[in-house]
């Protein structure tokens, strides 16, 4: 990239040694000003502390930015209607963060003038994938600098080096601290590297952050009861909660019955396999409950036709095209899918497990006792009637089998 045409970047800037690295090679390399933003989706941090850091390394523009409401009510809660699970397992924590992420850099960046935006993901993730597509979805004429890209400080022994030499600040961690690779929000927390890179090796019992381990959960489970309206929960045990409040709630139930434990290698966008290990309690409460809602008030045909498009739709968010056409019309899709979808559901927590006891709706219901029963179901349900339905639904495997 032309460093001459940069004169001011918007840096997505969490405080920590990565980012404070690249703030100062920012600097150096493009000779600009710096904005630094901060988004605050949940992660359990202190972010705060980025503003004093931001403050120390001369940056004059600092955004600090609570969105956990928004990021729950407009990503989480959407993409959670579709019942979405990538690879059948995991349930896209990090995914679906990043482009709430980069609409708020892209519009830092015009609301202040700046002529490019930056971040700290890396050339071989899909984070790098994830907040471009975002960004030039958002303003085809933007600017994207990638230090990852560029740099040679391709290990942490070189980014502290650098650290060291423009005495930057890096607040005793360069011996401790996890040996992972940690990414949260208020809809999971990640781990990768070290250890993990060894697909056979289990992880570690202590690296674990928001669950108990299953069998140290509590001997008697707890019942909860979900309410939905409209596909989105709005309360746990008749008590109504915000989006964000709502999820942080399922969360620590969730993480102490140690619930939301997943290990999985999956394929990355851009080519290679990856380990990880995520915990999701609150995300795989709402999953439970919200496919038992489904299953009391969605047509039958509607409902398969979810289950069809929930892989397509998974891999839109996984590969970075949330902000698509595509996605944006499978999501109009969803929405209309759960105009319905209102009642409450019950579920048991208990040792890693999600149990559903009961689901009830007072409108919205498709199932009928009187048709379903095995009892007296005269006047309601004529069972000759499936001796014509099967003989019909028969016939092409009849045809094929006398032919063989």
């Amino acid at each position: 990239m032309n460093t001459k045409n940069i004169n001011k970047v918007v840096l997505a800037y969490s405080g920590g040694l990565d980012t404070s690295v690249i703030l100062a090679w920012l600097k150096d390399t493009y000779n600009c000003e710096i904005v630094t933003f901060t988004a605050d989706i949940g992660q359990g941090e202190e972010v705060e502390a980025a503003r004093a850091k931001a403050e120390q390394m001369g940056v004059k523009e600092i955004f600090i930015e609570d969105l956990t409401e928004e990021y729950v009510q407009d990503f989480v809660f959407p993409m959670f209607r579709a019942n979405t699970v990538y690879e059948g397992n995991y349930l896209l924590g990090t995914s679906i963060a990043r482009p709430l992420i980069a609409k708020r850099l892209v519009e830092i960046a015009k609301q202040t003038g700046a002529d490019a935006i930056s971040h700290g993901a890396t050339g071989k993730g899909n984070d790098q994938v994830r907040f471009e597509l975002g960004a030039y979805a958002l303003n085809p004429d933007i600017k994207v600098i990638a230090p990852w890209r560029e740099w040679d400080l391709n290990s942490r022994e070189k980014l502290l080096a650098y650290a060291e030499d423009k005495k930057i600040p890096i607040e005793g961690k360069k011996k401790t601290g996890s040996p992972y690779s940690m990414d949260a929000n208020l809809l999971h927390i990640s781990y990768e590297g070290g250890q993990l890179e060894d697909p056979w090796c289990a992880p570690e019992e202590s690296m674990w952050r928001w669950t108990v381990a299953p069998e140290d959960a509590p001997d008697l489970g707890e019942s909860i009861e979900l309410e939905f309206e409209k596909g989105d929960p709005i309360s746990i045990n008749c008590k109504k909660l915000s989006p964000a409040q709502l999820l942080l709630n399922l969360n620590e139930l969730g993480g102490k019955h140690g619930i939301g434990r997943d290990d999985i290698v999956e394929n990355r966008y851009v080519g290679m396999k990856s380990r990880g290990c995520y915990e999701t309690p609150g995300g795989t409460i709402l999953l439970a409950a919200h496919r038992a809602m489904e299953s009391l008030t969605l047509d039958r045909e509607v409902m398969h036709l979810k289950d069809d498009l929930m892989p397509r739709y998974a891999k839109l968010i996984y590969n970075g095209y949330w902000w698509s056409p595509e996605r944006e019309t499978l999501q109009t899709l969803i929405n209309k899918t759960q105009t319905n979808v209102n009642g409450t559901v019950r579920l048991k927590l208990f040792k890693g497990s999600v149990y559903v006891t009961g689901r009830k709706s007072s409108s919205d219901s498709l199932f009928d006792e009187a048709i379903a029963t095995f009892e007296d179901d005269s006047g309601v349900y004529d069972q000759k009637d499936a001796d014509g339905f099967i003989k019909l639904n028969a016939l092409r495997l009849k045809l094929q089998s006398k032919r063989k």
